[in-house]
């Protein structure tokens, strides 16, 4: 990819323009906004210059979002009108914190700092359900993640150390009140929880992801407070994963089903994969031994036994694209050969456990996935790739034939969400080798999403990643645009610092699913 010099560093207002390719080219040149003559504008690298892009894409949704629709979850962009499907806590400003901090904009920082104390956790807008697995990731996660960073390495930017204090008491707090969703025969949790009478939706069953992926948030918070009760809460649901039963729920080694009778904590199903619903479970698996291997090597062994069932039996190769290896989900022993964005955080997960382990076999593998991934947005018109895809011939559509010889799968969903995923991987895939072509693709992928998601107000879902201008806008803009997409195009351009994965050949700290860092609280490996 060509990009022209001194991409304007400043362009929150006027923005970025990817202009049109040549027929036949796979270029994008650059357009730079003029910038006054300033006598103290330091001449940047082109990662340097990349990465102030990527900050001011992050300046620019945020002064929207801030304007118009803080403390609420969401701005819509399109509409100008707000939304809180997290439960009118401020998604969007607790999420962005970490990237914030990262960034290094104080401002910012503290306009969240001094919000965070005031939050009412106890009640949910409008009494709506409070997921415990998405207000972990998001709320908990990012208040941790300040908390970490504030009263660590980056200190000087709070203004007010009681801020940060508050961030460890509302974590304390939230907890909580999230607490009584392991109130069960098991101790697996409940999902679905509704705070104004303390009950849950009654469901009888939870999923492998929405158990799975509580352990490092409620771990971390049990070694910064000292009370272990968050940590066994989280611990004691994970137990079941980590030793299904019946044998049947484990087709393959490490591989398990999706759906944990939450009674008995016995698995309902032999069906899964990487994909959504399943995902995070096997990504903290290896996250929470980097985090602490002294305590964590069961789930250590579990991941490797998933990696490792994962390439003998779901590795798969597309036949009009054999040189493409994706991740196959399936049901019992039956492969499915359909995967989806969100899956696409695969690469990365093996490229981080292949690093520490010392495995070269598993990182390859991951960066396979990776590759391929990359595949899915370089074939579309937006160069973004699509929600949900496939290499299934039996059930091609006809109208894909050509498509599907070309690119070695098809759309099975077309929509993009502001989703992650993929450059989540080229930021693993960089770490690992430090090949400049992975932060090709990933400010490849920022451009993509700049010219064809970004509207007047901040960035939008889209409707149809193969169409011209992606289709419909769908004026959502879901919070972890600000702590995951543009966290992880920032990081893979910017200068490295102690809180990168593989900083000097050790993870000093540990990325959660939304991708707030954590400091680990073991030997950095």
């Amino acid at each position: 990819m060509r990009v022209t010099r001194n991409i304007a560093w400043l362009f929150a207002i006027s923005g970025i323009v990817a202009l049109p390719r040549q027929e036949g080219s796979h270029e994008f040149v650059v357009q730079r906004p003029e910038l006054a003559p300033r006598d103290d504008n330091p001449i940047y690298s082109e990662s340097n210059e990349r990465a102030e892009a990527v900050k001011d894409a992050f300046k620019f949704a945020w002064t929207n979002y801030y304007k118009n629709a803080f403390p609420n979850d969401q701005l819509n962009p399109v509409s100008n009108t707000v939304a809180n499907p997290r439960n009118g806590w401020g998604a969007s400003a607790v999420d962005a914190l970490s990237t914030a901090i990262i960034m290094d904009i104080p401002d910012i920082v503290n306009q969240v700092l001094k919000y965070i104390p005031d939050i009412d956790f106890s009640v949910s807008k409008d009494d709506a359900s409070v997921s415990l697995f998405e207000t972990t990731i998001r709320y908990l996660g990012g208040m941790i993640s300040a908390y970490d960073f504030l009263s660590g390495p980056l200190a000087d930017l709070a203004d007010d150390k009681d801020n940060v204090d508050a961030l460890l008491e509302q974590s304390q707090n939230l907890a909580g009140y999230l607490s009584y969703a392991f109130n069960t025969p098991s101790g697996v949790p409940s999902n679905n929880l509704f705070f104004g009478n303390r009950s849950t939706d009654g469901s009888k069953s939870n999923g492998l992801a929405t158990i799975g992926t509580l352990v490092l948030e409620w771990t971390r918070l049990s070694d910064l407070t000292g009370n272990k009760t968050y940590a066994e809460l989280s611990q004691r649901g994970e137990s079941y994963l980590l030793n299904p039963e019946p044998s049947s729920s484990e087709p393959w080694p490490g591989l398990v089903g999706s759906e944990i009778n939450i009674t008995n904590g016995r698995f309902l199903d032999a069906s899964g994969g990487w994909q959504g619903g399943v995902d995070s479970f096997y990504e903290y698996l290896i996250k929470m031994y980097i985090y602490d291997q002294s305590r964590f090597g069961e789930y250590k062994d579990r991941w490797v036994s998933a990696a490792e069932s994962s390439v003998a039996h779901l590795a798969s190769h597309p036949s009009s694209r054999p040189d493409l290896t994706y991740l196959a989900e399936y049901e019992g022993t039956k492969t499915i050969n359909e995967s989806e964005h969100l899956a696409c955080f695969d690469g990365g997960n093996f490229i981080l456990g292949g690093l520490v382990l010392g495995r070269e076999d598993l990182t390859n593998f991951g960066l396979d996935f990776t590759a391929a991934c990359h595949n899915t947005y370089t074939s579309t018109a937006t160069r973004i790739g699509p929600e949900v895809f496939s290499w299934n011939i039996s059930s091609l559509p006809e109208n894909q034939t050509d498509f599907y010889q070309k690119n070695g799968f098809w759309i099975d969903s077309a929509g993009y969400d502001l989703r992650p995923e993929v450059i989540e991987s080229y930021y693993y895939a960089y770490r690992a080798t430090k090949d400049k072509k992975y932060q090709d693709w990933a400010w490849d992928a920022f451009l993509a999403i700049n010219s064809t998601a970004r509207v007047g107000l901040g960035f939008t879902k889209i409707s149809d990643v193969n169409a011209p201008g992606g289709g419909e806008k769908q004026d959502n803009q879901e919070s972890f645009l600000f702590a995951e997409v543009l966290k992880y195009s920032y990081l893979i351009q910017a200068e490295e610092q102690p809180w990168d994965v593989d900083y000097n050949g050790k993870n000093q700290w540990v990325y959660n699913t939304e991708a707030h860092p954590f400091k680990v609280a073991g030997i950095p490996i």
